[in-house]
């Protein structure tokens, strides 16, 4: 019989913190940066954004929204044998998110690791750990997408500092005969490391570099567009389906406008694209489990519907997943 994979469960979690475009816009002016609600909106559709207090750290929102997820899919803690955590700013820099996550939900033994992939690192997990159920090593996966991006911003330039927020979405995937997870498609190009990174590393005890995110927005934006419609359109010929059988289109959620632009070149309908970016910022790759949990928990998404994930992020690394809800 063949082996498939399905999400039974999701969650997710914002740090009570909410910062709105105004409130930000005051707190800048006091380092003598300018900006405002209505530059925002018109550039990137963000209203608002969630940011983590000082002690609070990706594990600690990571658990949160895990514990929700097992709470939906019905499923004790002790019940997981994998965790995968997708993030790009990890409590410290070894061991892992998923380690850490692992000892805060009072579990052992089963493996846990971290994917880096940026904003398509919940893509990425949520990929590897369908191979891992359908080759029958595990069968009940938690995967996780986190971060506190708040730390790694430059608040001198309101390019940058304006897009991100902080949060955690996570879904439980769990064997099964029935097809959830239809096709995946992911891909990588090196050669444009530098127009999104974050270029410090430690040495010595010390920060060699810059530990502040840098952005070339307009080369981001270019090839953004273009690699989120082919990965979708290469996660649609696996499943030999086309666009017009997507129920809801769940992209990373960066920036309204290459949602927007992507979802058109599909030939979709802009109302079956869930937003969640006014109100939580780019939260990298917390951003996809994030809005599916939020669009579950909505009404919108409901058993049965096919949904298309998408998402691409530094390193430049991109990619889709196609899966029955």
């Amino acid at each position: 019989m063949t082996r498939y994979s399905r999400i039974t469960g999701t969650g997710s979690y914002l740090p009570p913190r909410r910062l709105t475009n105004a409130e930000l816009a005051a707190e800048l002016a006091l380092r003598g940066v300018e900006t405002s609600d209505e530059w925002i909106v018109e550039r990137t559709g963000i209203r608002a954004r969630h940011f983590a207090a000082p002690d609070v750290s990706s594990s600690d929102l990571a658990t949160v929204a895990a514990r929700n997820a097992l709470e939906a899919a019905g499923v004790q803690a002790s019940e997981i044998d994998l965790i995968i955590v997708a993030t790009s700013t990890p409590d410290m820099v070894f061991p892992s998110v998923a380690c850490i996550v692992q000892n805060k939900l009072g579990i052992a033994g089963c493996p846990a690791f971290d994917v880096q992939a940026v904003c398509s690192g919940f893509i990425y997990a949520l990929t590897i750990a369908d191979a891992m159920i359908k080759s029958g090593s595990v069968s009940r996966a938690l995967v996780i997408g986190a971060e506190v991006f708040s730390r790694i911003l430059d608040f001198s330039d309101r390019t940058t500092c304006v897009l991100f927020g902080d949060g955690a979405g996570a879904v439980v995937l769990e064997a099964s005969d029935t097809p959830g997870i239809l096709a995946s498609d992911l891909h990588a190009d090196g050669k444009y490391v530098g127009i999104l990174c974050v270029p410090g590393h430690v040495m010595g005890g010390q920060v060699l570099g810059s530990p502040l995110l840098t952005m070339d927005g307009q080369a981001v934006f270019k090839l953004a567009v273009g690699m989120l419609e082919g990965t979708a359109r290469a996660a649609l010929t696996k499943a030999n389906l086309t666009a017009a059988d997507i129920d809801w289109m769940i992209p990373h959620q960066a920036n309204l406008r290459i949602m927007q632009s992507t979802t058109r070149k599909l030939k979709m309908p802009l109302e079956k694209m869930i937003v969640t970016v006014d109100q939580h910022g780019n939260t990298s790759a917390a951003s996809i489990p994030l809005a599916l949990d939020v669009s579950v928990r909505s009404g919108k998404v409901k058993k049965g519907d096919t949904l298309m994930l998408e998402g691409v992020g530094g390193g430049f690394t991109w990619g889709a997943v196609l899966l029955n809800y």
